[in-house]
């Protein structure tokens, strides 16, 4: 008989103190009553008055201005994660459920030996499989995992995502639920689009654009995996009731393409626009000056006479002392913001830019540079014009929306 597994991931709100994490418990028993596995995987706890926060570890050898190693700044960063899942696997015990802790590297997983942003290369069910023998719950350390040769690594922020899908996949579980402090995916930023709402159902493309563009409720990465194993994700609030599934994240969208053009809309702001004249030589020395600098640069346009990019704020301090050592000629406009329409169906629908623009220009709002993909348009605007940007969007293509129920999967 073949074993149900189901994943569920806790971020650092969800597990940040007693009642929290007896709330995380509640979708934990219901899983385990329904007859599944499952495979507690959890982030340190997010709380200011813990000292086992990730940020307050840092905090002890002196943030940023630490002198240790990188490896060694992995061992220290890890310990909020080791700490987290033996506290939930006491009070998962406590509450009548047999439960295993192990850590990354206890539970198969294998990486790079990038330090603190390593790539997870493997993992080995095994171990979790043969903790399943003995138990209906094992709490996983999200965050890290250990190089071939045993050191402990870290997987940069967010990690604990792509802890939890790549188990999922590696372990081919029924489905990974990632529990946040939001009720899904929100068609925008609830904190500034008055009307936002919570989407029933996502693609994985639509979600990992979202995500790339600012939408920080699950890592790009994490989403990647779960498309290539085919693996159903949910979207869930932890605070909600155990029987709501939040966002579904699946391939099967045919039936709700025709509903809507536009799924959701991101932002980022922060930005710098730099834009220097070029010639058909210059272009490509400019980009390899701002690589090797290590300059990761973002929104680009390129003509015969003119290059234009972005860089966040604290970037473009360094390339604007970069560009001024080297004699190269530039302007900026600071304070920028970058907004992302993201939809699937999008695609083959004419009109939709039309839309954008005569939106955005009869509410005064600037268009600072413009690009589009598949599915997805991004613009450019003064960040002071983000707010009613955002809500006249959301307006336009998202007020009136098709509610569409989806079964579970």
């Amino acid at each position: 008989m073949k074993t149900n597994i189901i994943v569920q991931k806790f971020g650092g709100s969800s597990v940040k103190d007693g009642p929290t994490r007896l709330k995380a418990l509640q979708h934990v028993k219901l899983a385990v009553s329904q007859g599944n596995k499952v495979i507690v995987v959890v982030s340190a706890f997010r709380s200011r008055q813990t000292p086992y926060a990730t940020d307050a570890l840092l905090n002890l050898v002196h943030g940023d201005q630490n002198k240790l190693s990188n490896r060694e700044r992995d061992m220290l960063m890890s310990v909020g994660e080791t700490i987290s899942a033996t506290v939930f696997t006491e009070l998962a015990r406590e509450q009548g459920l047999t439960a295993m802790a192990l850590t990354g590297h206890d539970a198969g997983i294998i990486t790079s030996n990038e330090f603190q942003n390593a790539k997870i290369l493997k993992v080995d069910p095994q171990p979790i499989q043969n903790a399943f023998k003995k138990v209906d719950v094992v709490v996983v350390t999200g965050f890290q995992g250990a190089t071939k040769n045993g050191q402990i690594t870290t997987l940069g922020r967010g990690g604990s995502d792509v802890s939890a899908v790549a188990l999922g996949a590696a372990l081919k579980t029924k489905r990974v639920d990632i529990f946040t402090d939001v009720e899904g995916i929100m068609t925008a930023d609830p904190r500034l689009v008055t009307h936002a709402r919570c989407l029933k159902i996502i693609g994985y493309n639509e979600l990992a654009n979202l995500a790339i563009n600012g939408a920080r409720v699950i890592h790009p990465q994490a989403v990647e995996i779960a498309k290539q194993a085919n693996l159903p994700m949910h979207i869930r609030a932890t605070y909600q009731s155990p029987t709501e599934l939040g966002t579904l994240v699946t391939n099967q969208l045919a039936p709700i393409k025709r509903y809507r053009s536009v799924t959701g809309i991101a932002h980022q702001t922060g930005l710098t626009q730099f834009s220097v004249s070029t010639n058909e030589d210059t272009s490509a020395e400019i980009f390899q000056l701002l690589a090797t600098h290590k300059l990761s640069i973002d929104f680009i346009s390129i003509t015969r006479h003119r290059v234009v990019f972005n860089l966040v704020n604290g970037a473009a301090s360094n390339a604007k002392k970069l560009l001024s050592r080297e004699n190269i000629a530039y302007q900026t406009i600071t304070d920028c913001a970058k907004v992302s329409i993201v939809g699937a169906g999008m695609s083959g629908t004419p009109g939709i830019t039309a839309r954008i623009v005569t939106t955005l220009l009869a509410n005064h709002i600037d268009i600072l540079q413009s690009a589009d993909s598949y599915t997805t348009i991004w613009i450019l605007i003064k960040q002071s014009d983000l707010k009613t940007a955002l809500n006249v969007l959301h307006d336009e293509f998202l007020n009136v929306y098709q509610h569409i129920k989806v079964q579970e999967q």
